[in-house]
């Protein structure tokens, strides 16, 4: 059931929520839509997040991705503050890694909480509230592995794929409501260090930095990207081959 969220009447600004935002791709997300002119609301399990927060002149709670009532209360309090949702980016953890037939039921689930569940339960949360405020846009960071998987992550990739369907459909469910949805699939960003074999297969021969995919996000955010949703945009310097 679609739970019920009453707005406040005053309205100031654009508000953008963003998860997982106290370190790599989440902090640059948040640092970027701050400059842009969005009130931030963030979420992430660190304490840390209390401190970027009072750097952009946000406001945060502690709290996961894969936990429901986390996520009904970081939408809770946007309303609170804010009155409306403007932009969501669903930012995460990494799941569990290991070789495929050794990984057991309880990653896979816990997975699916992480990589999936948590875009469809924030989803549910926002839509009514976009919906009643005229339109908004959600920007989910997938992977480059969801349409070339690789064996080294396997529940990541394998999950992302999921993620890509979900996203199209509820992009086609709402579109005529000014909502929009759309994946942005990272390569390897330079918040995790990689070795120079991994560096080697990368076209650019480097990582990207953790801002650029900063700058995708906010763009597919923006009225510049209007006509854009239900896409998967590849980030990834031109690692992944087909076309």
């Amino acid at each position: 059931m679609t739970p019920v969220i009453e707005q406040s009447k005053t309205v100031t600004g654009k508000s953008a929520i963003i998860t997982a935002a106290s370190r790599g791709m989440g902090a640059a997300c948040a640092r970027e839509l701050a400059a842009r002119g969005y009130d931030v609301v963030l979420m992430s399990r660190s304490e840390e997040i209390h401190a970027l927060a009072a750097e952009l002149g946000g406001i945060a709670m502690q709290g996961s991705s894969d936990n429901a009532d986390d996520l009904q209360n970081l939408v809770g309090l946007a309303i609170e503050k804010h009155g409306r949702i403007d932009a969501v980016v669903n930012n995460t953890g990494h799941p569990k890694k290991g070789p495929l037939l050794e990984l057991a039921d309880a990653d896979w689930h816990a997975g699916l909480d992480l990589l999936l569940l948590n875009v469809v339960r924030m989803t549910r949360l926002v839509t009514p509230v976009m919906q009643a405020q005229g339109g908004g846009a959600i920007v989910n960071i997938s992977t480059f592995a969801a349409f070339e998987p690789s064996a080294r992550f396997p529940i990541s990739a394998t999950l992302r794929a999921a993620l890509a369907s979900y996203t199209k459909i509820y992009a086609d469910e709402v579109a005529k409501l000014n909502i929009r949805i759309n994946n942005v699939l990272p390569g390897y960003v330079d918040s995790i260090a990689q070795d120079e074999a991994t560096i080697a297969q990368i076209p650019m021969g480097r990582q990207a930095g953790k801002e650029e995919i900063a700058k995708t996000v906010a763009f597919l955010l923006s009225t510049d990207a209007g006509y854009i949703t239900g896409q998967n945009l590849r980030v990834d310097g031109g690692i992944t081959r087909s076309v």
